[in-house]
């Protein structure tokens, strides 16, 4: 019993076992997560997430090892509980179409495993397995910040022509 409720867990509710894309539509299920701790001071976002990745640790290791060793494509508890970290403090990104811009960015680093991504995961275990979507969350918050600062920038600078 158990086993079959980690199990439905870490994968995603079962999304963890669609044959294409497993990952990037496990990752859909952060998005509420990620929406409901936007609406939350920082030291909320922070407290959550920790004890979130602290959860998943365990959970991940422990379905690695039901389903053979690895990170098996079925596990998807990674992306769900790593993805809000890529909205963490951005309450500008609190719109539908900035989401959108999160979640492809942070696909495209969990899919594309730029250094040092690829190495964190060969750690193994579960610590292994959350890494790598930490990490790559942790890349799409930085140019997600940095674009918003960008943003604000040149509209401030739109904004304050000459008197």
């Amino acid at each position: 019993m158990i086993e079959g409720t980690m199990l439905l867990l870490a994968t995603g509710l079962r999304l963890g076992w669609l044959p294409w894309a497993p990952g990037t539509f496990g990752s859909l299920l952060g998005i509420p997560l990620a929406w409901w701790l936007l609406g939350r001071p920082l030291p909320t976002q922070l407290i959550t997430l920790v004890l979130l990745l602290a959860i998943g640790v365990p959970l991940c290791h422990w379905a690695s090892i039901w389903l053979g060793g690895g990170d098996a494509s079925a596990i998807v508890a990674d992306e769900i509980l790593a993805f809000p970290i890529v909205l963490l403090g951005l309450a500008a990104a609190r719109r539908p179409w900035m989401i959108g811009v999160a979640f492809a960015l942070y696909r495209l680093f969990d899919i594309t495993k730029p250094p040092p991504i690829g190495h964190v995961e060969a750690i193994g275990g579960g610590l292994g397995i959350m890494l790598d979507d930490v990490v790559a969350a942790l890349y799409a918050w930085l140019v997600l910040a940095v674009a918003i600062a960008l943003w604000r920038r040149h509209a401030r600078n739109d904004h304050s022509g000459p008197m």
